[in-house]
């Protein structure tokens, strides 16, 4: 989209990116939704939306942890802008401080599933860290752990590197700040997730560094950045259902797409039963309802 008066930086998968001016950019939630890196043609209406009212109130509530970059949501902070522009900004939008990006995905691992499942149940490790034997599908760990990966560009994949290779690329008193305050987050995220019913199997972070702080950056424990489970549907032994994009995953894959570009469009029964999941995870995890969200933008 276009935004009076502000440059256009680029477009990930999901965020485009603008230049407010030399202190300031503004992050704008799409509705497009991808699967294995590649972006569908059929958007999910409100997705980023959802991923915008989650991330502020993450940021908010995580402040004692550690600073983060958002200064406000609220498109009256904006320079001009008409008002048509201000309804498509509505809710999706997050004027942020400028950071410098830390360039690895800072990822935390509470359960084993999703390829660490597979990596143990070839190697017995997750990420080259030894685990326990007998472990299943979907089981808690014994504690969580600190598996961070590159930052891939647009198009490729992250891959998984060691602490070494982070503590080479950083230095090590950075990448030890980056390892201990990620599992703080963690903890503090899941502790809030379980009361409320749901578990927080795995997430990733990414940071920044403004004046030598260390800052959280980008969105922060939204369903695109985590594994979320409804607590009453988890038994080891099998992954459970998700909040997230686990539908157009499955209906993706039903098509006998290859995972290469283009991706399929969605019917209109995954996109709404997708729409429903995200709308179910934030009024699970903020107490309030999504309307309300919006109502306050």
């Amino acid at each position: 989209m276009t935004i009076d008066g502000l440059t256009h930086l680029r477009s990930g998968k999901v965020r485009d990116l603008y230049a407010v001016d030399d202190e300031h950019l503004l992050l704008v939630a799409s509705d497009r939704v991808s699967t294995y890196d590649v972006v569908h043609p059929t958007p999910v209406p409100d997705k980023g939306r959802v991923l915008t009212g989650l991330s502020a109130f993450w940021f908010e509530r995580l402040t004692g942890v550690v600073a983060n970059h958002l200064v406000s949501t609220s498109v009256s902070d904006l320079p001009d802008v008409s008002a048509e522009t201000a309804e498509e900004l509505r809710g999706r939008m997050m004027l942020c401080r400028r950071v410098d990006i830390v360039p690895f995905e800072c990822v935390v691992r509470g359960y084993l599933v999703g390829s660490g499942w597979k990596e143990y149940q070839s190697d017995g490790t997750v990420c080259g860290l030894s685990l326990p034997g007998g472990l299943v599908e979907a089981d808690r760990l014994p504690e969580p752990v600190f598996t961070p990966a590159t930052k891939a560009e647009e198009g490729e994949h992250d891959e998984n590197v060691s602490f070494e290779v982070v503590a080479d690329a950083v230095g090590f008193d950075l990448a030890d700040r980056l390892r201990t305050t990620s599992l703080a987050l963690y903890e503090a995220g899941a502790a809030h997730a379980a009361e409320r019913g749901i578990i927080l199997a795995d997430t990733k972070f990414e940071f920044g560094l403004l004046d030598g702080e260390l800052i959280l950056a980008d969105e922060v424990l939204t369903p695109d950045s985590s594994r979320y489970w409804p607590a009453d549907a988890w038994q080891p032994g099998a992954t459970p259902p998700s909040f997230d994009k686990q539908y157009v995953r499955d209906a993706a894959t039903a098509t006998g797409w290859d995972r290469q570009p283009p991706a399929p469009a969605l019917p209109e029964d995954v996109v709404a039963a997708t729409r429903a999941k995200y709308v179910e995870a934030y009024e699970r995890l903020t107490g309030e309802s999504f309307e309300e969200w919006l109502a306050r933008r």
